[in-house]
């Protein structure tokens, strides 16, 4: 399994500016492999092997590239060629895609060191500090907020500056899956150690067992963004003035996306250690940010994002996530699969066959369960009515607001 830690980095101001320097030069690397890709014949571009090869040849024309760690040298390479294979998938899904652009000084902003060229020091610092070396630039403090597992083998680091112009070390860390927790016998699943959730509009999540979570209140944040941002295009563009004031607009900006993140890690951690299995559905993303009035809403959200921290989540805590079909799971009756049409403003689910009647989401989330069930081939037992799952008096769910989420990390069972 593959995962990664990110932690806040202090660079003293000389290694500061050795890092500037470093990333600026792989930078040019990287438009310059980018510029004897594209003037290669059609039918013989070189592959990533092919421009490897090419690096002591460059080196010896252009001294700077020398100046560079040669593993680092490499993931630049590596970065192009991955950033080319992307390209490639888009377009083969039918998306209108053009070529890789050069890239700017205020684009390229991270190093990779691959399999060799730092080391951590954990015990160079105090009790919340450890320090990396990168190789031909020096030692980086950083806040050693989470220790790497003993099982887990460092393949990379990455260092970065944020656009706020603070620096980042992220870690790529590999874990044999013997050292991961085993998850539960498909077998031993069932209704009370299992929950299908419902990615909803009025709440955050809404879980088949009766749990609703509130969204994150973002709105005092997004304000100060938008009068942050009239300030900034009152700015003439290049001065001083213009580039304080664009790092206040990213430092609002990244406050909002890590408010949402940590907010993901905490819901993402409960579901995992609370259920054995947790269902989830399998959303077009994309097409939902498409012409709609609450794409915002929706992008705040981010749910794929939510769905990938689940899933690597579920193998750390050794539980099962399934993504399932999601057409038709507002529309389906939980109880008895007859659909029913709802417009989006309708919040109840009221079925004219069976006079099953419950919260919109929660049916749909009832329905999660279900076909999650049916997914794994273990079918949905008939003597377990579907009243059983959830409430169907939308007064008795259980509503946890989402500075509950943030205050104490974890949701009541």
């Amino acid at each position: 399994m593959e995962y990664s830690h990110r932690y806040h980095a202090y660079p003293t101001q000389e290694v500061a500016a050795d890092l500037e320097y470093h990333l600026d030069v792989h930078r040019q690397l990287y438009n310059h492999v980018r510029w004897d890709y594209t003037n290669s014949p059609e039918d013989d571009k070189p592959n990533e092997y092919d421009q490897n090869n090419k690096l002591p040849t460059w080196k010896r024309k252009w001294p700077v590239f020398g100046e560079l760690y040669s593993k680092a040298a490499q993931a630049t390479v590596a970065r192009f060629h991955r950033n080319l294979s992307n390209l490639r998938k888009k377009e083969e899904k039918g998306y209108n895609v053009g070529r890789l652009k050069r890239q700017s000084p205020t684009e390229y902003r991270s190093v990779t060191y691959n399999q060799s060229g730092f080391d951590l020091d954990e015990k160079g610092g105090h009790d919340k500090y450890a320090y990396v070396r990168f190789s031909k630039i020096g030692w980086v403090k950083i806040r050693y907020s989470r220790r790497i597992p003993d099982h887990a083998t460092i393949k990379e680091v990455t260092i970065k500056k944020e656009t706020t112009g603070e620096w980042f070390v992220s870690f790529g860390l590999e874990t044999d899956d013997a050292n991961l927790p085993e998850k539960p016998d498909v077998d031993s699943l069932d209704a009370s150690n299992s929950v299908g959730i419902d990615l909803g509009i009025q709440n955050y999540i809404h879980t088949s067992d009766g749990k609703t979570v509130e969204w994150l209140d973002l709105e005092d944040d997004y304000e100060r963004l938008r009068r942050e941002q009239r300030k900034l295009s009152r700015k003439q563009h290049g001065s001083n003035n213009y580039e304080r004031q664009r790092q206040r607009v990213a430092t609002i900006k990244r406050h909002i996306r890590r408010k949402v993140l940590d907010y993901q890690h905490k819901i993402t951690t409960w579901l995992v250690r609370e259920y054995d299995a947790v269902f989830v559905e399998d959303l077009n993303i994309q097409s939902m940010l498409q012409g709609d009035e609450n794409a915002r809403n929706k992008q705040d959200v981010a749910w794929r994002q939510f769905i990938t921290l689940l899933e690597y989540k579920a193998d750390l805590y050794g539980a099962h996530v399934v993504q399932i079909e999601a057409r038709g799971t507002t529309k389906e009756c939980a109880s008895c699969g007859v659909e029913t049409a709802k417009p989006i403003w309708v919040r109840d689910h009221s079925c004219p066959a069976c006079g099953f009647e419950t919260d919109r989401d929660a049916n749909a989330a009832m329905n999660v369960l279900q076909r999650g069930f049916s997914e794994l081939g273990l079918g949905w037992p008939e003597s377990t009515p579907v009243e059983t799952v959830a409430a169907t008096d939308t007064t008795q769910f259980e509503s946890v607001s989402a500075s509950h989420v943030i205050e104490t990390g974890s949701l009541p069972s």
